[in-house]
């Protein structure tokens, strides 16, 4: 159980859900994850929590929100931070990689929005990210084209699903190993061969 002050300001209770429900889902199946367990997190009643929150579904939005935010902010930093569109795109996988790493519960809170039968806020949520996040790779991928950094034949759109995929595939594998910090050391290698795949020969 994390520890909070006993008073917090809304915004800030508001925040400290969203950081224990992602805690929870490093450990926890995420459609195991109840209000009441949330509330146990925190070191709060129920009746508390619902203060701030008017049902699971909108703690669930408001996890989803922050992901969106982050992801998307280390995107953009990636793109700072890099001189051209291929070292971008392997700062973008990195970046990404390590999120997912610091936050182990992501990925599983995200896979479980996506498998619910019902289409919840928070997992139009999930993908709007999605499509705003491969709409950012394909820019990037269509950029390094222009500038003849791929291959003259790539498809970029294609290589934009490989893009995401192949984070996914990474999480998922390290995920199944028991073992998030793999991911670590698998990532740049596996970045060097997608890299190859659509990389103008010199």
């Amino acid at each position: 159980m994390r520890s909070y002050p006993s008073y917090l300001r809304s915004a800030d209770r508001q925040a400290a859900t969203v950081d224990s429900v992602v805690a929870l889902a490093a450990t926890t199946n995420p459609s195991e994850i109840t209000t009441a367990a949330i509330a146990t997190q925190m070191g709060l009643s129920q009746g508390a929590l619902f203060k701030h929150f008017a049902s699971k579904d909108a703690i669930l939005l408001a996890v989803m929100k922050w992901v969106a935010a982050n992801l998307m902010a280390r995107v953009d930093t990636a793109v700072r931070s890099a001189e051209t569109p291929l070292l971008v795109l392997e700062a973008l996988f990195l970046a990404h990689v390590d999120f997912v790493e610091m936050h182990p519960g992501v990925p599983r809170l995200v896979f479980g929005e996506l498998q619910r039968t019902r289409r919840s806020a928070a997992g139009r949520m999930v993908q709007t990210l999605l499509r705003a996040y491969g709409e950012r790779v394909g820019g990037i991928l269509a950029e390094a084209k222009a500038r003849g950094e791929l291959d003259p034949a790539t498809d970029t759109k294609a290589a934009a699903v490989l893009f995401i995929g192949t984070v996914q595939g990474l999480v998922m594998q390290s995920m199944l190993s028991g073992d998030l910090t793999r991911i670590r050391t698998d990532a740049p290698r596996v970045f060097a061969i997608y890299r190859r795949g659509i990389e103008r020969a010199r």
